[in-house]
């Protein structure tokens, strides 16, 4: 299924996590990448996906891409967000239907679950709650996403597979200060800060919401591990739509502040704006079926953060929201 020789096409090949599993495919040995930019492929465009696959004819796809942002930019983006979503991921597993590709990973989001979803959260939470409000529409999509695979998969036996992963940081992130997730929103205001002598940083919400964060070089060797081990079949067996992708363990907004604050070496205070949202209390993944496929991630919280604070410095990265193929 997943030889080294494989076609195996990359869509969001340019994006962090993207980036992340071509790069781990190819220290990995596999030789066959297909990888396209938007402006080479615009995934949303239906008849340039049919195309694209009936002239490539790929054997095995990892879709990751997709319309990406924090808080704000799902807030206020919220029919981009869904309908570039939607399509993206409509045309892309419809033509690997039509094309008779092998084997489908959709990458998704732990904000399809409920906002209370019981803590850790089982991947048969899905559908059992309402949704955090301010990325609802982006999380809509992606159970859209989830539920297209497991379409394919009952009506055709399509084998596509969905993995959600908990909160991603890395390489190749995205540093825009209005429209990034907490983390690279964090690193730049913290970087900004010292470099700019401030005395005080603010943060949105209490601090008090927990997070799990997992690095994207760790979710791409899950991805890849996960291409060559799980089968769709194996998945639905077990009366689950999706596998979650984390860490098992997660950390208040506070506790995550003062970590990059040390990383990025800034001496102020940290001050919250307890009018803004938290967003959902708690997002802890339950990974104990991850567990039992043999796979865990290896890079500290604090470690990952540093190499992604190195990164940062190196690039000089100013990349804000936008479409990850």
């Amino acid at each position: 299924m997943s030889g080294k020789n494989s076609k195996i096409y990359i869509a969001g090949s340019s994006g962090m996590v993207g980036s992340a599993v071509k790069k781990n495919l190819e220290s990995s040995g596999y030789t066959a990448l297909l990888c396209r930019t938007s402006k080479e492929l615009n995934l949303v465009n239906q008849r340039a996906v049919e195309d694209f696959f009936s002239s490539e004819k790929p054997e095995i796809v990892i879709l990751a891409a997709g319309k990406v942002g924090g808080i704000l930019a799902n807030d206020t983006y919220r029919a981009d967000f869904i309908y570039q979503n939607l399509m993206i991921q409509a045309n892309v597993i419809n033509a690997a239907y039509e094309n008779n590709v092998k084997k489908l990973l959709f990458l998704g989001s732990s904000c399809i679950y409920p906002k209370f979803a019981p803590q850790p959260i089982s991947e048969k939470s899905l559908l059992t709650g309402e949704l955090e409000p301010t990325n609802e529409p982006y999380a809509v999509a992606k159970i859209a996403g989830i539920k297209l695979c497991e379409s394919y998969f009952r009506q055709y036996g399509a084998n596509f597979i969905s993995l959600m992963p908990t909160n991603l940081y890395g390489q190749n992130d995205k540093f825009d200060l209005s429209d990034s997730h907490v983390v690279p929103a964090l690193i730049r205001k913290f970087h900004e800060a010292k470099i700019g002598g401030f005395p005080s940083v603010t943060l949105w919400g209490t601090g008090a919401a927990r997070r799990e964060f997992l690095y994207a070089d760790d979710f791409a060797q899950a991805v890849v591990y996960l291409m060559e081990n799980l089968e769709a079949a194996d998945l639905y067996k077990l009366g689950i739509s999706q596998i979650n992708i984390g860490t098992g363990e997660d950390i208040e907004i506070r506790q995550l502040a003062e970590l990059i604050k040390k990383v990025v070496g800034f001496e102020g205070v940290i001050e919250y704006d307890s009018t803004k949202p938290d967003g959902t209390p708690r997002k802890l993944l339950d990974i104990a079926r991850l567990d039992d496929l043999g796979w865990k991630h290896t890079t500290s919280l604090a470690e990952g953060l540093r190499k992604t604070y190195g990164w940062f410095l190196e690039t000089g990265s100013k990349n804000s929201v936008g479409l990850t193929n």
